[in-house]
């Protein structure tokens, strides 16, 4: 019989070494490239290919500590998310993507993402 491990249901998030809430919705997608088909009359030829940047993304807590604007205005961030599973995602040079920053006063949740050219698991 397999031991049976936590693969999920905690996570925590840190931006530039500052931890966040989390109230959950936590994504992420590693730097990778896309790749695309170059056919033609005569046959395939080959594929291009071209960097696409990691994302990392979550559903956090505003709190009185929290800057909303600062947030927003975030380039060149270390972004770190520290997963149930014992996996660490790091995101070097990330910045605030999408939107601006809309909070949801009911709960205090916001949806926060991050691109970057690099980000991987460790």
């Amino acid at each position: 019989m397999t031991a049976l491990t936590r693969l999920a249901g905690t996570m925590y998030a840190t931006i530039d070494g500052k931890q966040y809430m989390v109230t959950g919705e936590g994504n992420y997608t590693v730097s990778s490239v896309t790749r695309e088909t170059l056919k033609g009359q005569s046959g395939i030829h080959g594929f291009s290919e071209m960097p696409q940047p990691g994302k990392i993304s979550w559903k956090a807590r505003d709190g009185n500590d929290v800057s909303i604007a600062a947030l927003n205005g975030a380039v060149d961030a270390t972004v770190v998310l520290e997963l149930a599973n014992g996996k660490m995602i790091i995101g070097r040079n990330m910045w605030k993507a999408g939107d601006p920053i809309a909070v949801t006063t009911e709960d205090a949740s916001f949806d926060i993402e991050f691109e970057g050219p690099d980000v991987s698991e460790a």
